[in-house]
């Protein structure tokens, strides 16, 4: 099954996107603008710009000028459809003509002509095979894979598992998403056949990323076992650092609380992190690989690494199986 994709494999994602890595950003609400797309985009990655948090659909059309005036390389927009501007700013992404729009909480379906008429590539981000193989059907370019280990909104499968199912579902490129921070998660991702990676947290502890000191540090001092998925409850799992707002909420959680008191103790909190650097009831969202995080870095110094240590790695596994 494998063989059906062999030409994405062969073709990298910096090939599919005109990028220097085969590396995407991942789009993060209140913390990735243009600003930050632009330094990820001049690193060598695919910068996304995140809409999760914008209120207003001229922020969008603010940060992507904002992107373009700082780098004349790739860059995407993030729509999280669930949003309740998303059809507002479709309409800028088209209007704009962004190179790149990512998807997620949703089915972009009516938004796809317009979007592909304009020269816009499309890929979703989807935490099962069913859905990427549903979305294949509507012409989206490429299905961005990811793994219940990643920061943030969260699925239930594994990254080792979900990818080459994804694989198998589509005859699409396929990037690997979620436990992703060094060469040999990278290698590991394109051993199972993904064309490239998507990536957040490792990202986080970059010097040009514009969240609080505070986050950056708890990122740093977090170990293997240091975060936590809320709200399973409500059907919106959330993988945070844990501090004392993730005990309440567990707790509440266990004791059987409605909706409408769980999401009052989340409201704002992760702009509280971001902006504030409220590490006790903020919402710290990272991913499981934040217990690697060691130091804080250059973007371009990250991406670099990443994927100059996945292709050393990849070639001493080919050596020591030969």
């Amino acid at each position: 099954m494998i063989l059906r994709n062999k030409e994405y494999i062969v073709k990298k994602l910096n090939e599919i996107l005109g990028t220097e890595y085969p590396i995407i950003q991942g789009g993060m609400a209140n913390i990735a603008g243009g600003a930050f797309a632009a330094a990820c985009s001049n690193a060598g990655a695919l910068g996304v710009i995140a809409t999760g948090a914008m209120r207003e659909p001229g922020q969008l059309r603010e940060e992507i000028r904002l992107c373009r005036e700082r780098t004349d390389r790739p860059f995407g927009v993030n729509l999280m459809l669930l949003s309740p501007i998303a059809k507002e700013l479709a309409q800028i992404i088209t209007e704009e003509r962004v190179p790149v729009v990512t998807t997620g909480a949703g089915n972009p379906g009516p938004y796809i002509r317009p979007w592909k008429e304009a020269g816009i590539k499309v890929i979703p981000v989807v935490a099962a095979a069913v859905l990427a193989r549903r979305l294949e059907r509507t012409g989206v370019d490429a299905i961005i894979a990811e793994g219940t280990e990643s920061g943030g909104h969260v699925g239930e499968m594994t990254t080792m598992a979900l990818v080459p199912q994804v694989i198998d579902a589509v005859n699409l490129p396929v990037i690997a998403a979620g436990g992703i921070a060094d060469g040999r998660q990278m290698a590991a991702a394109l051993a199972l056949g993904a064309c490239g990676v998507q990536i957040g947290t490792c990202l986080l502890v970059s010097r040009e990323c514009p969240i609080h000191d505070s986050y950056k540090q708890a990122l740093l001092k977090a170990k293997d076992s240091d975060t936590v998925v809320t709200g399973r409850s409500i059907g919106g799992p959330v993988r945070v650092l844990k501090n004392k707002m993730t005990r309440e909420y567990l707790a509440l959680e266990k004791r059987g609380a409605t909706l409408e008191e769980l999401e009052k103790m989340t409201l704002g909190g992760l702009r509280r992190a971001v902006l504030e650097g409220d590490m006790d009831t903020g919402s710290v969202m990272c991913g499981q690989v934040a217990g690697m995080l060691r130091e804080i870095r250059p973007v371009r110094d990250i991406l670099r690494d990443l994927w100059e240590q996945g292709l050393a790695v990849l070639e001493a596994a080919n050596q020591e199986w030969r």
